[in-house]
């Protein structure tokens, strides 16, 4: 089933990967040749989002560590080139960064107020059920799984392996992706598909 198709617009991903690329080189750079550590400034914290509130926004686009981003731009690629070419770039845009602010809503009500919150991940989480919904029977492949399976199962069990990890922001995950469920409820009703 396709709801419409922009196929070989990659433009929007691109530019949300080089602005994630761009921070992420910035916070290496002042850290490694200038000791300062840019990631309280960029990082959202409750105790701290009434008197930094650009955290609110900065915090989608900063991680720590090159696995953390390497994960996060791959699956940005992947997530929001097959959403883009499913329901074109508004539809795509509205997702990812509505399912940033639930991320930041659900942060704020539920972690540590003192616990700093970084990365992309409830953006791409929001991508990701919005998918679950569009197209579950979508088979992939999950390294390091051999065989391919439901694009619905590879969101959910990542969702629940990565929340039994230590340090990982379940909340900021679980924000996004209640949003881009509902996301994809929305669409799936009201774009017409075009069935082939």
């Amino acid at each position: 089933m396709r709801y419409r198709t922009n196929e070989g617009e990659l433009i929007p991903i691109i530019v949300l990967i080089i602005l994630n690329l761009l921070v992420f080189l910035a916070v290496n750079i002042c850290s490694i040749f200038l000791s300062i550590n840019l990631l309280p400034y960029l990082g959202l914290a409750r105790a701290n989002v009434f008197i930094e509130p650009w955290t609110l926004v900065t915090t989608w686009f900063t991680h720590a560590d090159f696995w953390h981003i390497l994960a996060n731009m791959l699956t940005l690629y992947f997530f929001g080139s097959f959403l883009n070419s499913l329901v074109g770039t508004r539809y795509f845009m509205l997702t990812y960064f509505i399912g940033g602010v639930f991320a930041d809503i659900f942060i704020l009500l539920f972690s540590n107020p003192l616990a700093l919150t970084i990365g992309a991940s409830g953006c791409i989480f929001a991508l990701g059920g919005a998918l679950a919904v569009l197209v579950p029977r979508q088979q992939v492949y999950v390294f390091p799984i051999p065989a391919p399976i439901p694009l619905w199962a590879s969101v959910i069990v990542g969702f629940l392996i990565l929340t039994l990890m230590p340090g990982v922001s379940w909340q900021g995950h679980l924000g996004g992706l209640l949003f881009g469920l509902l996301a994809g409820w929305f669409m799936r009703r009201r774009l017409r598909p075009i069935i082939y």
